[in-house]
């Protein structure tokens, strides 16, 4: 399942320096993910940050994932004999 975070992401160069946050927000993806990495669940996390929406955490994640694909290198083709 293909999730579309572009609604839910957002950055500006005047909210948090730029950072990607969740939109609507001063929350960071950063924040988010790393909160999710220290074993908070979606509800500590929603309780924390009540701007956040549930539709947003997944939105994050999917982000995340998308821009970490972006920062792998690519591997070269094999040769062809």
């Amino acid at each position: 399942m293909n999730i579309n975070y572009k609604p839910y992401i957002t950055r500006d160069p005047t909210i948090c320096g730029g950072e990607p946050v969740v939109t609507g927000t001063r929350v960071t993806v950063r924040t988010v993910l790393a909160s999710l990495a220290e074993g908070m669940d979606v509800e500590e996390l929603l309780q924390d940050f009540p701007s956040l929406s549930h539709e947003a955490i997944p939105a994050v994640i999917a982000f995340a994932a998308i821009s970490a694909e972006e920062d792998l290198p690519v591997s070269a083709l094999p040769a062809v004999a």
